[in-house]
């Protein structure tokens, strides 16, 4: 097994792209193996890596079906909702507090009714 190339923060190779880079782009990796690690230094720990992927093999990204998008519309109305009072909260239910505000705070509601 090859050891990947190691180039330091900013100082990569035109032809290699991070994920997110690729999928601003409109690409993917579409199956490609890492070509490439990026390293940032940092002072009392170890480097934050980057993986870099060749632009040349990138694939298109797919689109997105009707299909698809009604799934992901449900997937995202079903975290809206709260699972202890069953409405819509108005607002992604954030999975620190697991339900709405008012649930999770049950004495806010008591003071102010």
């Amino acid at each position: 097994m090859a050891a990947l190339p190691v180039y330091r923060w900013r100082l990569a190779p035109d032809g290699y792209a991070t994920r997110r880079q690729l999928r601003a782009a409109g690409l993917r990796p579409g199956g490609q193996d890492v070509a490439a690690q990026l390293e940032r230094p940092r002072r009392r720990r170890g480097p934050l890596v980057a993986y870099l992927y060749r632009v040349d093999l990138a694939k298109p990204v797919r689109p997105m079906t009707p299909g698809r998008r009604a799934a992901l519309a449900k997937a995202n109305r079903a975290r809206r909702i709260c699972p202890r009072c069953r409405t819509d909260a108005g607002y992604v239910i954030p999975s620190s507090l697991g339900t709405c505000v008012p649930c999770n705070s049950p004495s806010t509601t008591a003071r102010s009714a």
